[in-house]
């Protein structure tokens, strides 16, 4: 199971993520941006204007006994009825609007400050004459129906007592009638004076009581804040959404982002191929040291010194015996070729003898002209004519011209090679260099592209991957892997090149270096082999002593090898 990472390693992930994909984000804010700049421009100007209540207790409290709810007045009972539809009725009245009562209502909002008898009443329109309009229309809309309101409880306790007050009156002149006629000291005429003294204290306190409604001045509450017209509107806040679809684009910006690194299997940098593929890496170039097809690096340039730094891990990496040193691409391309050549030529500055093989059979000579020109060898005999038994071992090793102690079996012609890659002859020719040479780079083709690969590193000793990013695919890079594991491969890790530019076929057509002929034998020249493996007439090679042929001339006749 795989082990957890560390937080830090988490972050830099996503930070890692968001570096890779900046630009979704940034197209996302930008286009959230633009959303709500557009979104304030198309919705519709809504204006508010507010006025404020003094609502006074019928009774004329107007401390209404610690206000909100607890007092004479309910202020959340009146800003209720503020909405209501009488109040809405007369406030439609007031501004002479075509629109609906219940239409009206809804623009209408109250707000109850705290501790306060006060009602906040505000009203929304879409010109500011109509939000100052209808914020005073309901205000003195609301008083009016406060006041009828306790004009009609008044009324009604008027009346009242009224009606109670003629009822005394009639009862006491009935009792007054009869004292009149009981007789004097009699216990009648004591029961009648009692009565008739509690009925005129009754009467007295309802004349007193409705002497009192009758001068009562009604006065439900008053506007102390006025409505006042709006210098701007309150929505739409264009920077308020102009900020949130911003901040909502960056949320999608950085999901998609998330998103895409989610399900694109592309390796993009370096850390992909540590982190999503599980693969050391050795090293890793940029543009500006990644090699081309006519050179090998410069040992001080920035790219040599990177090779540098990979043949010294390689160097350490490798176990005692350990000579052959496979490198294998994870996608189609040129980054193996370059990647091996460059580190053949790291290895030999050393001093070490080293032999770097071109295992990647070519489809055309075009093909094969990149490896003969970065190290200005002749592109054919090769490996395939090797292979063949066209040629000898001695005659496919060409010498560098520049590193004296690299030798180079280039891929060689076009003929046919299938099969030849699992074949004795490869094998014994891989024991006869590990006698000859300290190292044996072979450069091999892309895992993906065939089985040529897997079988190469099989006879190696080590293997090492060229991972081009932008092109490679982590299951190409965990297939690598898998088959390299399958055969007891020990992988050393992978170096990581940017995308390579495609090669253009007539660049590269003819070799930068031709080596001449060999040297004349006693009996006279040798004839010289054809390119497309045509043995000269009369003349039949052995194909074993072809291949292991380690005189160092490569043009021993039939005769001579038979001796």
């Amino acid at each position: 199971m795989e082990a957890s990472r560390p937080a830090s390693a988490d972050v830099s992930h996503y930070l890692g993520v968001f570096r890779r994909h900046w630009w979704i984000a940034l197209v996302a804010t930008g286009a959230g941006l633009s959303a709500g700049a557009v979104l304030s421009q198309t919705m519709p100007k809504v204006y508010e204007s507010s006025t404020s209540v003094l609502v006074q207790s019928v009774d004329q409290d107007t401390n209404a006994q610690g206000g909100r709810t607890k007092g004479a007045v309910n202020l959340d009972t009146e800003a209720q009825l503020v909405g209501s539809g009488a109040v809405s009725v007369k406030a439609a009245a007031l501004m002479r609007s075509s629109m609906s009562p219940i239409e009206l209502a809804k623009s209408v909002s109250v707000q109850v400050p705290a501790n306060t008898t006060v009602l906040v009443i505000t009203y929304r329109a879409d010109t500011p004459a109509g939000a100052q309009h209808g914020s005073h229309a309901f205000a003195e809309a609301y008083l009016r129906n406060r006041e009828e309101t306790a004009r009609a409880q008044l009324d009604r306790q008027i009346q009242s007592l009224n009606l109670k007050v003629k009822q005394l009156t009639t009862s006491l002149t009935n009792i007054n009638a009869r004292l009149a006629v009981a007789p004097r000291g009699s216990s009648t005429e004591s029961n009648l004076q009692s009565l008739r003294n509690n009925s005129q204290n009754q009467l007295n306190s309802l004349t007193g009581r409705l002497n009192e409604l009758t001068t009562t001045m009604v006065g439900g509450g008053s506007i102390i804040s006025d409505a006042r017209q709006p210098d701007a509107p309150t929505s739409p806040n264009t920077l308020l959404n102009v900020g949130t679809g911003g901040m909502v684009g960056l949320l999608l910006g950085l999901a998609l982002a998330y998103l895409r690194e989610r399900f694109d299997r592309r390796l993009v940098t370096a850390n992909d191929v540590r982190d999503r593929g599980r693969v050391p890496v050795l090293a890793a170039l940029d543009e500006r040291s990644t090699p081309h097809f006519d050179d090998v690096l410069q040992p001080y340039g920035p790219g040599g010194r990177v090779f540098n730094r990979l043949r010294n891990e390689v160097l350490a990496s490798l176990q005692s015996g350990d000579q052959i040193i496979v490198v294998t691409g994870t996608s189609r391309g040129s980054a193996s070729t370059l990647v091996a050549a460059n580190l053949a030529a790291a290895l030999a500055r050393t001093g070490s003898d080293v032999v770097l093989i071109g295992a990647h059979l070519p489809d055309s000579v075009v093909d094969v002209a990149p490896l003969a020109r970065m190290l200005g060898v002749s592109a054919v005999p090769g490996l395939s004519d090797l292979l063949a038994g066209r040629v000898g071992l001695g005659r496919a090793l060409q010498r560098t011209p520049r590193i004296p102690s690299l030798r180079v079996i280039t891929t060689g012609g076009a003929a046919t090679a299938a099969g030849l890659m699992q074949s004795q002859r490869l094998r014994d020719t891989l024991e006869a260099l590990r006698r000859q040479s300290q190292y044996v780079v072979i450069e091999a083709p892309s895992t993906s592209s065939s089985a040529d690969a897997q079988s190469l590193a099989s006879l190696a000793d080590a293997a090492i991957l060229a991972v081009e990013l932008r092109r490679s695919r982590r299951p190409a890079l965990l297939d690598a892997t898998e088959q390299l594991q399958r055969v007891g491969t020990r992988l050393l890790g992978a170096v990581v090149l940017p995308r390579l530019a495609p090669m253009r076929p007539g660049a590269v057509a003819t070799p930068a270096v031709t080596l001449p002929p060999p040297p004349e034998s006693a009996e006279g020249p040798t004839q010289q082999l054809s390119f497309v493996g045509q043995r000269p007439a009369g003349k039949e090679l052995d194909d074993a002593t072809a291949v292991i042929d380690l005189s160092g001339t490569g043009t021993g006749s039939a005769e001579g090898d038979d001796k």
